[in-house]
């Protein structure tokens, strides 16, 4: 079989699972479309253990109402129930996500919209196809396809990319300096050791951060690589600026956000670039 005939196959047997998940989309028959969505209210904050593991989340209890029966559940955090909540306070609304019929099978979710329609395998395939078609065309016409396949659509995610960032990136950095900062402070040092294949232990320190906003909700946090030194951290008092509007958004340090805005879009920049780059070489060279 020619290299035409690997690539059919290649194209067919991904176009086919395409095909398949789009149907299945359009049909509302996915897991994620048939999966129930709904707000749920952090009722309890529990301070989480200083020395024990930050993979759990902060420990919290979470009421939520299932829409198809009515029925109110309470339930707690842990590592087993979808993504951590790295900040918490009482009255902060939360997503939840489970199986139709299947409360108790819950997961939290940060954003309900993110994949509620299934198609990240269909698109998936397509991506694979496309990467498929660019690998022919630089064997069969020349490895300048490559540069060209693979640059454009960088540089069109990078167009795409670099305005919205920017702009998030400047919302948050002015939310932040909205009002005056809080004093918080360091109620725990989370600490986790893993090993790599080559043997090597390495250990990571995460500090929790309580403080109350101006409008008296007290509030409790991960403040993961903000803090000088966090191993030692535990027991400091700190400066917090927050989001008024989301005080999940905050930084003790506000120099290090202006850094990092700079630093972001340096990267957007630079990765633009480098993909018109690759098209306008590519070009030259076929």
């Amino acid at each position: 079989m020619g290299l035409q005939g690997y690539l059919a196959l290649w194209c067919g047997a991904f176009g086919t699972v395409a095909l398949v998940g789009y149907a299945r989309s359009l049909a509302g028959l996915t897991a994620a479309q048939r999966a129930v969505r709904v707000m749920g209210r952090i009722e309890q904050v529990r301070e989480p253990r200083h020395g024990s593991s930050q993979r759990d989340g902060i420990p919290v209890v979470v009421s939520f109402q299932d829409p198809l029966t009515g029925e109110e559940f309470t339930v707690t955090s842990d590592r087993d129930h979808g993504e951590r909540i790295t900040a918490a306070w009482t009255g902060r609304e939360i997503g939840v996500r489970y199986p139709r019929g299947r409360p108790h099978a819950y997961r939290f979710t940060d954003d309900l919209r993110a994949g509620r329609r299934g198609l990240g395998w269909p698109n998936f395939a397509i991506f694979l196809i496309y990467v498929g078609l660019v690998v022919f065309a630089s064997i069969d016409w020349g490895w300048p396809w490559a540069l060209i396949g693979f640059g454009g659509p960088w540089t069109l995610s990078g167009v795409w990319y670099l305005p919205q960032s920017a702009r998030a990136v400047s919302r948050r950095v002015d939310a932040l300096n909205s009002q005056p900062p809080v004093r918080g402070r360091v109620i725990a040092v989370l600490t986790d050791t893993s090993t790599d294949s080559d043997g090597d232990t390495y250990t990571s320190h995460t500090p929790v951060i309580a403080f109350t906003t101006h409008e008296g909700t007290p509030v409790t946090a991960y403040c993961a690589d903000e803090l000088p030194d966090p191993s030692k951290s535990y027991g400091r008092d700190v400066t917090i600026h927050y989001d008024p509007d989301d005080p999940a958004v905050f930084t003790p340090n506000l120099a290090a956000e202006d850094r990092s805005r700079a630093l972001d879009i340096t990267f957007g920049i630079v990765a633009l670039l480098l993909g018109v780059a690759a098209v306008v070489v590519g070009a030259a060279l076929l």
